[in-house]
């Protein structure tokens, strides 16, 4: 993503507008209208109320506030704080400051009131509405939650790790504690207060068993609405747990039984989407005639087919079905079949009159497609292999009403300059390992070339992905005169549950292993490929894997260059590192397997921030010493 892409889009709950940001620049586009207009500069995070009438945000340290409807106007509040909140009816405007949590009561710019504390304490060890270490490990980007009628604010306390509490805060001063069995229950993976109470997941310090709860918010007592369960550890699905127009809890977990292997949504115990789909998050609920009228829903998701170049358009084989019931409303969701692409789905998210799952792809192009959508409008954002960068398209009712970012680098996008990327994605071994090989753009081929593994920086990731952007750096080491692959080991996401938490507790074993049988493989397929100099390069933990390969493979891998390699396990945060290895103290032979004491003669490191001028030379370095 370049700095003058859209980014931070948020679509209204009535679908009238859309928001984003553009560079620091935040922008809006009325769908009725189709009018675009810049509102304020100098933002770098943003806010809205529920129906993206009004926009809060920080500058300079100071809260400022600016009306998304009629004339702009951002107006200085005149507090200091930061990550402000207005509440979903753009009255009050909750925010941090330092380690407490603070309101600006409606009219409160005009010296009608002043700000109210909700929430401080004295210790520096106690953190009110903080984004911890734990919350960012599961993917949770809030400290706190406010009411659907702005009345209160649900609010974590933080304490350290695996130390969070939940409290219910009144506006007028009234304050509820939310109970569970937070000895057993440590970890608050995600929460949410949209329509109906608010829903909370907690998990085990082992993270292989969570409850879903609804909170009363007037006694902060908790209801169990669903469990999840794992041997190895739980993962859950973004944008879940979700109260559905029925009554239903909407929630995102595993299918693991039969021929069954997937990420999927339930609705009390009710099976929302295909067995054969692959859910990454639920985007949000769309308006009965978001997509216009009378377009046919599909079930029975397409077979995974392999890609062999850039330019192959996927295969799809839908069974036809009736319309989805538009009475009832519909779920957006991101999913996948071909774990190196993302599409939209409508999803059924109540209980139609016909009863039955079904699902319709909603984007076709190859590619990776992400949305955002609210009313009567969606927004699509579809990034591929055959253009930079990813368009924005606005769809109301079906129909095309805007294009978010600048129209003039849209359409320079299109001309599908020939410099692009253009790796090979295909699945390799007896397992179907996803991987890519971009190969420099003038190989001739019967010239044999060194190979060069990029290795992911995180865990539990993704390498292989039909986007350009995600080949873009890649290319320099191309043009290098490398044939630089990438490959999704065993433990990356997008495939299905059980290829994600085999690597539980024998991580470094099993994606060695796969990284070596994958270059054998692809040197088995292209001649070209010089398996006597294999190279590797990583950074973080994608160092750390680098190092450990050459010194466990070394008959295979030359050599590697990296990047601030995590040498110890311990240095990472806990709940990521205890996700893979398991508790410390009851597996204290695995966190030793999994150390990297020194470096390997043949591995090579250099600083963080150093140009890819500097990496090249070590590595050129290794094959020529």
């Amino acid at each position: 993503m370049t700095d003058l892409e859209p980014r931070r889009i948020v679509v209204g709950r009535d679908g009238e507008r859309v928001a984003y940001l553009l560079g620091e620049r935040l922008c809006v586009l009325d769908t009725a209208t189709g009018a675009l207009r810049p509102v304020a500069d100098e933002v770098g995070a943003y806010a809205c109320d529920l129906h993206a009438t009004v926009a809060v945000f920080a500058r300079h340290g100071r809260l400022h506030r600016v009306r998304l409807t009629g004339e702009p106007e951002v107006v200085d509040l005149g507090v200091e704080g930061e990550q402000p909140q207005p509440d979903p009816t753009g009255r009050h405007i909750a925010y941090r400051r330092g380690q407490a949590l603070h309101v600006l009561l409606e009219g409160a710019h005009n010296d009608a009131a002043a700000p109210v504390l909700l929430a401080g304490e004295e210790s520096p060890t106690v953190w009110w509405g903080e984004v911890d270490d734990d919350a960012i490990g599961f993917g949770r980007n809030r400290g706190w939650w406010w009411a659907p009628d702005g009345s209160a604010i649900l609010a974590a306390r933080t304490d350290g790790p695996r130390s969070t509490s939940l409290h219910l805060l009144e506006l007028d001063g009234g304050w509820v504690d939310v109970h569970w069995d937070r000895w057993v229950y440590p970890y608050v993976a995600g929460a949410g207060w949209f329509d109906g109470p608010p829903l909370v997941t907690v998990l085990r310090r082992g993270q292989n068993h969570g409850l879903v709860l609804a909170v009363d918010p007037r006694t902060g007592e908790t209801q169990v609405h669903a469990e999840l369960s794992d041997p190895r550890f739980v993962r859950t699905v973004d944008g879940t747990p979700l109260h559905l127009p029925d009554g239903r809890v909407l929630v995102g977990s595993e299918i693991a039984h039969e021929s069954y292997d997937s990420r999927c949504l339930f609705a009390d115990g009710t099976l929302l989407t295909p067995p054969n789909l692959y859910v990454r998050r639920v985007v949000g609920r769309i308006g009965p005639m978001c997509l216009g009228p009378g377009l046919p829903a599909f079930s029975g998701m397409p077979p995974t087919e392999p890609r062999r170049g850039a330019g192959e358009r996927s295969r799809e084989t839908p069974g036809v079905q009736s319309a989805l019931d538009n009475e009832l409303g519909d779920l957006l969701i991101e999913a996948s079949t071909d774990p190196a692409e993302q599409h939209l789905y409508r999803v059924r998210g109540a209980l139609g009159r016909g009863g039955g799952m079904a699902a319709q792809r909603l984007t076709h192009e190859p590619g990776w497609h992400t949305g955002e959508c609210g009313g009567e409008t969606m927004v699509i954002g579809s990034a591929g292999l055959d253009h930079p960068g990813t368009h924005w398209l606005v769809l109301r009712r079906g129909h095309q009403v805007g294009v978010l970012g600048d129209p003039a680098a849209v359409r320079k996008d299109t001309a599908q300059p020939a410099d692009l990327p253009r790796p090979v994605l295909d699945r390799v071994t007896d397992r179907r390992l996803p991987v890519g090989v971009l190969y420099p753009g003038r190989h001739l081929v019967g010239r044999r070339l060194p190979v060069l593994l990029d290795l992911a920086t995180g865990l539990g990731g993704q390498s292989v992905l039909a986007r350009s952007d995600a080949w873009a750096l890649r290319q320099r080491w191309a043009e290098a005169g490398y044939a630089v692959v990438a490959v999704d080991t065993r433990g990356s996401a997008g495939i299905a549950p059980s290829f994600e938490k085999v690597v539980h507790r024998r991580l470094v074993d099993l994606v060695v292993a796969d990284l070596a049988e994958t270059v054998h493989e692809l040197g088995a397929k292209d001649p070209d490929l010089d398996l006597e100099q294999v190279l590797l390069r990583g950074t973080g933990v994608g160092g750390w894997l680098a190092a450990r390969a050459v010194a466990d493979r070394p008959e295979t891998f030359r050599g590697a260059v990296v990047r601030d390699p995590v040498r110890a396990w311990t240095t990472l945060p806990s709940v990521l590192a205890e996700r893979y290895l398991g508790n410390p103290e009851d597996n204290s032979e695995v966190w030793l397997h999994h150390e990297l004491r020194d470096l390997p003669v043949r591995v090579r490191e250099i600083a963080d921030d150093a140009p890819i001028d500097v990496e090249l030379s070590a590595l050129d370095a290794l094959l020529h010493p």
